[in-house]
């Protein structure tokens, strides 16, 4: 069985396919922050467009970027529950996680009374790392489930044993 072969193999199994669907979503991640950047900074430095407005735009268009990702790509695998609930739940699992930073940086910053930069921009690392994991165990759970009866990952059983059966 030659290299290709043996990676397909090792992919399709459940700890290579959880491999595959992190690599994936980090992917779709990084671009997609790298579009967020540079959509803020050309409406807002270069459009003249105010910030909290860029930030919106460059935010919604990011997203949609990364649902579209996630679903084609990072989770490509995965049960297909309609384009409209899986947005939706997209869209309600990045804002949860988009408040939840919020309130880890706002935190830091005035209950503990934290005004340096470096300070700040670790909890705001903080609640980046904490979101990430919290939208990868989300959109594997309910935006993308896995589907009902994975016939790769199900032995056959004898119906007189109940143990699987050997391969013939």
């Amino acid at each position: 069985m030659g290299f290709p072969a043996r990676m397909r193999r090792l992919l399709s199994t459940r700890p290579g396919r959880l491999v595959r669907e992190l690599g994936a979503f980090g992917v779709v991640g990084g671009v997609c922050f790298l579009v967020d950047i540079a959509l803020f900074q050309l409406l807002y430095a270069h459009v003249g467009v105010g910030a909290v407005t860029s930030k919106l735009l460059s935010t919604l268009v990011s997203m949609t970027f990364a649902f579209l990702g996630h679903r084609f790509w990072s989770f490509a695998g995965r049960a297909r529950t309609g384009l409209r609930r899986e947005y939706s739940l997209f869209a309600v699992v990045n804002g949860s996680t988009l408040l939840l930073g919020l309130a880890i940086v706002a935190f830091v910053r005035y209950p503990l009374g934290q005004e340096g930069a470096l300070v700040l921009q670790l909890a705001n690392v903080g609640s980046i790392a904490v979101g990430t994991v919290i939208r990868f165990l989300a959109y594997r759970r309910w935006v993308f489930p896995a589907p009902a009866a994975d016939a790769a990952d199900t032995p056959v059983r004898d119906a007189e044993s109940s143990r699987p059966m050997q391969p013939s």
